[in-house]
C-alpha cells in the first residue's frame, strides 16, 4: 500500500466517524414527539394565568343570569375559578322592574343608605393565592349593581390585578369600574370591558385571548 493510499484511507475514515457523530449528536439533542407535546402544553398554561404566576379568579354577580353566562364563558376561555356574589335576600322580578317606583332596586337607587346590600359570605376560600381577580356585574344606572359593591369594601385587593366587565343592554362600563376601585382596598385595576346582555361566545374570547 502505497503512501498516499493510507493518508487518503485515514482522510476517509476521520469524515466518516465525524460526519457519524453529527448525527448521534442531533438524535440526542432533538426532542421525542412526547417532549414536543409536554413542551406544548407547558406553554399553553402558562397563558392560563393572565397576570403572575398565581391563579386567577371571576367573581360576578348576576341579578338575571346575563353575568353568568359571561363569567362562565371567561372562567373557561381562563382556566380561572368562579364565585359568585350572592345577597342575603334575592332579587326577585319584581325587585329588578326599575321602572316601578315602589321596586326594590328604585328605592335603593333614590336612598343611596338602601345599598348597603347584605351578602350570603364576602369571603373566599384561598383568596391570598389569586393574583388575577375579574369582577363581573350588570349594570344599574351607570353603574355596577350595588351588591358588588359590599364586596368589594369587604376585601383586600393589594398585590392583585383587577379587571372589571359589565353586561348591559344599552349602557357602557362608564366610571363603574373606577367607582369600584375608590372602595376597595389596595389592587392594580385595569379599565375593563362591557358586553351586551347576550354575547357571543366568539366575543368573549377575543377579549380572554387579547389578555393572555
Amino acid at each position: 500500500m502505497t503512501k498516499k493510499v493510507k493518508v487518503f484511507l485515514i482522510v476517509l475514515v476521520v469524515i466518516i466517524e465525524g460526519v457519524g457523530g453529527y448525527f448521534v449528536y442531533n438524535a440526542q439533542k432533538a426532542p421525542s414527539p412526547e417532549e414536543k407535546e409536554v413542551t406544548k402544553v407547558t406553554n399553553k398554561s402558562t397563558t392560563k394565568n393572565v397576570q403572575g404566576n398565581g391563579k386567577t379568579l371571576v367573581v360576578y354577580y348576576s341579578a338575571q343570569n346575563h353575568t353568568k353566562d359571561v363569567a362562565q364563558k371567561v372562567a373557561e376561555n381562563l382556566g380561572a375559578d368562579l364565585f359568585e356574589i350572592e345577597p342575603k335576600e334575592k332579587y326577585s322580578e319584581d325587585d329588578l322592574d326599575w321602572t316601578d317606583d315602589d321596586s326594590r332596586v328604585t328605592k335603593e337607587h333614590e336612598d343611596t343608605s338602601l345599598r348597603n346590600v347584605e351578602l350570603k359570605t364576602t369571603e373566599v376560600e384561598n383568596w391570598d393565592q389569586y393574583d388575577t381577580v375579574f369582577i363581573g356585574y350588570p349594570i344599574w344606572w351607570g353603574i355596577a349593581a350595588w351588591p358588588v359593591d359590599t364586596f368589594v369594601k369587604a376585601n383586600d385587593f393589594s398585590n392583585k390585578t383587577v379587571i372589571p366587565f359589565c353586561t348591559s343592554a344599552s349602557s357602557g362600563l362608564g366610571e363603574s369600574g373606577t367607582k369600584l376601585q375608590k372602595e376597595a382596598k389596595g389592587g392594580n385595576w385595569k379599565k375593563g370591558q362591557r358586553f351586551s346582555s347576550s354575547p357571543s361566545d366568539s366575543t368573549i374570547k377575543d377579549w380572554t385571548d387579547s389578555l393572555k
